[in-house]
């Protein structure tokens, strides 16, 4: 092998292309499959864990390929549970997931980009433009890092996965399917698609082409149910308008019993009204769906408001005398600006925010105070 030639990432392959990958060395396909499963197994960092490997082939993975993990990381624990990580990147750049436990699971909120091109007003993440993708294994090594660290402090193992940080995931679709081929692979980290959910801020070309390549959860980021109101809270509004979206939901490609989940923020004044309740039960009508609310974190933009408890209770009810299922949100991690709409990849150097996974208050399964 040539000295300057980099060598492969293999989080960054498929099972399908880790056969290609190790038939390229000249090993028999059946090495991929198996090297996939040890890839993806807690505390394997070195080729030479792979025990059932011969040590020959193991020397040619070292010398060719490399495991990337994310080791330099830090941690915030919130009052209500939630759990921010902060990634370094090998480029410098920061990217945040969080953890959200819950009785019955715990789901992983992962990024797809650095950044974000969107430009949702209610949104921090937005503030910071556009970055970059993520790489597929800058993807994976989110769901890796937090998975050990979860099995570390006792706390369970992860359950669920969505696709809500940083980022628009459907603007990095490529990347996006390699890392649910590896997530839902038995072999990999085996989850289950039912298990999984992309969100979109709806960009109509790669949700159908979502819905035709995985059978995951879809949820769309709707937030006003006429072009008006959208277009001035979501640039993107402009090129997929709400005729063109809803219609690509009614026809989205899902199994039999499965509904896109819709995702709403109230705005106070400005779409939590009883005709934008109504605008919205109408509009979704032919939709099989679920409708999530959600107040909106003013940390987020300050010039948007929460609408009153008493107003989005109302929002609800009208909606559910439609026939909806309609759920209220509520947000979690504020406290250490880990809420919807919040995560910006900011505060890694001289925050008080402790390194490599350890912060004050984490090591418990309950409810922990700020770190200092």
């Amino acid at each position: 092998m040539n000295a300057q030639t980099p060598k492969t990432d293999l989080k960054n392959l498929t099972q399908e292309q880790l056969v290609r990958f190790v038939e390229s060395l000249g090993q028999p396909s059946f090495r991929g499959r198996q090297l996939l499963a040890w890839i993806y197994k807690p505390g394997i960092a070195d080729f030479s864990q792979m025990t059932d490997l011969a040590k020959e082939f193991r020397a040619v993975l070292a010398r060719s390929a490399t495991m990337s993990r994310f080791d330099d990381y830090r941690v915030e624990c919130s009052r209500d549970g939630a759990v921010k990580f902060a990634f370094l990147l090998e480029d410098g750049r920061l990217i945040e997931s969080v953890l959200i436990p819950e009785e019955d699971r715990n789901t992983l909120c992962v990024s797809s980009q650095v950044g974000c091109a969107m430009g949702c007003g209610f949104c921090l993440t937005g503030t910071m433009g556009f970055i970059r993708n993520l790489s597929t294994a800058e993807i994976v090594n989110q769901v890796c890092a937090v998975r050990d660290w979860t099995l570390a402090h006792d706390r369970g193992p992860l359950t669920n996965l969505v696709f809500m940080g940083m980022g628009e995931p459907l603007a990095n679709l490529d990347h996006l399917l390699d890392a649910i081929s590896i997530f839902t692979e038995q072999r990999g980290l085996d989850f289950s698609n039912r298990r999984i959910t992309v969100s979109t801020c709806g960009l109509v070309p790669q949700m159908k082409k979502l819905g035709d390549l995985t059978d995951v959860n879809l949820a769309v980021s709707l937030h006003a149910a006429n072009d008006e109101v959208r277009s001035r809270l979501m640039p993107v509004n402009n090129r997929y308008p709400i005729a063109e979206l809803v219609e690509t939901c009614r026809s989205y490609r899902q199994k039999r019993r499965k509904r896109i989940m819709f995702e709403y923020t109230l705005l106070a004044g400005i779409n939590d009204s009883d005709r934008d309740a109504e605008q919205l039960a109408s509009l979704l009508r032919e939709v099989p769906c679920k409708i999530n609310l959600l107040a909106v974190n003013p940390a987020g933009n300050p010039a948007f408001a929460s609408p009153s408890p008493e107003r989005i209770l109302r929002f609800q009810l009208i909606l559910r005398n439609r026939g909806y299922t309609v759920f209220i949100r509520q947000s979690r991690g504020e406290d250490i600006a880990a809420a919807c709409g919040q995560l910006a990849g900011k505060g890694w150097e001289g925050t008080g925010k402790e390194k490599n996974g350890t912060a004050s208050g984490c090591e418990t399964g309950g409810p922990s105070p700020l770190t200092p």
